[in-house]
């Protein structure tokens, strides 16, 4: 009988014991691995949170009216022009008049896309009359920036009296450029000169009358006003239409943890504030954000963190942009 040779006890001992330090060393590699691919995940998340984010302020900041910026580091309590701001400054709250951009594209007629208003005033046209407390707009159809402005302030907001009391409101260019206190002023407080005047359609009637705006109501309150203290009332050739106000607001979570909110479809020439917006949160778990102006620009900065949900850390993703 021929002897077969078998492995000893020391020998398996040995190997096993080989096994798992090799399987050790892969544990602790797949576990690294997967801990990177969970950080890698979460910081494409967050990049990618913080330029969407970013994209939407800046889709609505490219149609502000520049003045009408300003900024508050107290919740609004105080208010200072966001182009007066230091680099150190840190503001709670930002606030603009936004230009009625979805109106102002107006809709498709069956031919081509005709504007809802043009933002341009005929000084010569007999339509255009203080008498009448009426402006004629040439190339607008009214009736068009009518159906978008009540769809987008869900009927709450009309130049044809059928969407309750609210009215858009009608900016001049070129009036007392800089001073971002008017714009936030009631329109029936005439002595304190509100750039915003509330306009409608000829009585109510945007299909008949599609080029010219009226002053809301015809009487003093509703006049039209001596911006440049001559005696006379002021019409401008330039104008903006404007339905909603806007406001970012950064509201304190926990230790510098922050809900970013976005605050729209209000009217300041109305009365309201932005308290009186509806809301929606733009960015949870924010940890920096900051804007700032430099003449006509705005940067602005913004920092996500992870907030522990990807493991047993935390980091931010940040992101910038700038508005012209």
């Amino acid at each position: 009988m021929k002897k077969r040779s078998a492995f000893t006890l020391i020998e398996l001992v040995m190997v096993i014991v080989v096994f798992g330090i090799v399987a050790g060393i892969g544990a602790d590699i797949v576990a690294a691995l997967y801990e990177n691919y969970l950080r890698t995940r979460a910081i494409n998340r967050l990049q990618s949170q913080s330029e969407i984010v970013l994209e939407q302020i800046a889709k609505r900041l490219q149609h502000r009216i520049k003045n009408s910026v300003r900024a508050s580091d107290d919740n609004g309590a105080n208010w200072v022009a966001l182009s007066s701001n230091a680099a150190t400054k840190h503001f709670n709250t930002i606030e603009w008049i936004g230009i009625s951009n979805e109106s102002f594209l107006g809709k498709h007629n069956g031919i081509s896309f005709v504007p809802g208003w043009s933002g341009l005033i005929d000084m010569n046209d007999t339509n255009t009359s203080h008498n009448t407390r009426t402006l004629s707009t040439p190339g607008s159809r009214l009736d068009f920036a009518n159906e978008i402005i009540k769809a987008l302030t869900d009927n709450t907001v009309a130049m044809d009296g059928t969407a309750g009391t609210q009215r858009p409101a009608l900016f001049f260019k070129g009036v007392k450029a800089g001073i971002f206190t008017n714009y936030y002023v009631n329109a029936t407080n005439v002595a304190n000169k509100p750039y915003g005047r509330r306009v409608r359609c000829v009585g109510n009637d945007c299909t008949t009358y599609p080029d010219i705006l009226q002053l809301h109501s015809n009487n003093a309150v509703d006049d039209l006003i001596d911006y440049n203290s001559d005696g006379n009332p002021n019409v401008y050739e330039q104008y903006y239409l404007s339905h909603s106000a806007y406001t970012l607001n950064l509201v304190n979570t926990g230790v510098n943890d922050f809900n970013l909110t976005l605050r729209f479809n209000y009217q300041p020439w109305e009365g309201e504030t932005y308290g009186n917006g509806t809301e929606a949160v733009l960015a949870e778990n924010v940890s920096t954000f900051r804007i700032r102006q430099d003449g006509d620009v705005i940067r602005m900065k913004l920092c996500i963190h992870d907030n522990n949900q990807s493991g047993d850390f935390d980091f931010s993703a940040c992101k910038e942009k700038v508005i012209y």
